[in-house]
């Protein structure tokens, strides 16, 4: 069911023991169960609808603000999900914000796209290597040409080769990035190794969601 996007393993093992889930027609009930991938799978109507009900909302977090657990005295991102701050769409209340996970990660000194959701399958999407993630970044230090092949193919991370990368220069100062891995501190420490260094770091893509002109601190339906 994951590997088809039905719903995430989580999910999964909750909808076949609530009885919501068909394999050929047939309901099954036990955790495990197999079959090939020939065989059609299909969720109750009742699944199908709750699923098209879940939430997923981005939020433009500030500098200073950590992605998950607090630490530090630091507070987390999930604190500006309040309905003060929503920005356009059905206002929620602060119930159903309090049932969001945050979807990846954006450390304390980035600011940009964070992703909050209910959905599993859209975790699972957001969290593969494949879906491309975009930067703006200021850097310091003398952008050549050398550094930007570098930084699109042929640098080296934690013992393995990065995959190539699309880096932009912009500005004198300003670089885009499109990435589509996730190393930790992955742009920070790529501009490191070509002797430049990243002192701000704005995410404004993921996939096809795009932050656009929403507020800092501010958050959206999507």
């Amino acid at each position: 069911m994951s590997e088809r996007g039905i719903a995430s393993r989580r999910e999964a093992d909750r909808l076949i023991e609530a009885g919501k889930v068909f394999v050929d027609g047939i309901a099954i009930s036990e955790l495990g169960y197999k079959c090939d991938d020939r065989v059609k799978i299909e969720l109750s109507s009742e699944a199908q609808s709750a699923q098209k009900n879940l939430i997923t909302l981005v939020l433009n977090k500030p500098l200073g603000y950590l992605s998950n657990l607090p630490c530090d005295g630091y507070p987390e991102a999930k604190e500006l999900l309040t309905p003060e701050n929503q920005v356009g769409g059905p206002p929620l209340d602060a119930s159903s914000l309090e049932k969001l996970g945050v979807l990846g990660r954006l450390d304390i000194n980035s600011k940009g796209l964070l992703l909050f959701s209910q959905d599993g399958r859209l975790a699972k999407q957001i969290l593969s290597p494949a879906t491309e993630k975009e930067y703006l970044v200021v850097v310091e230090g003398q952008i050549t040409g050398e550094k930007l092949r570098y930084l699109r193919d042929g640098l080296y991370l934690d013992g393995e080769r990065l995959r190539p990368a699309r880096v932009t220069k912009l500005k004198p100062n300003l670089l885009k990035f499109v990435l589509n891995q996730g190393k930790k501190r992955q742009i920070r420490r790529m501009c490191e190794l070509v002797e430049l260094d990243a002192i701000s770091l704005y995410r404004t893509r993921i996939g096809d969601i795009m932050l656009s002109d929403l507020p800092k601190g501010k958050w959206r339906i999507i």
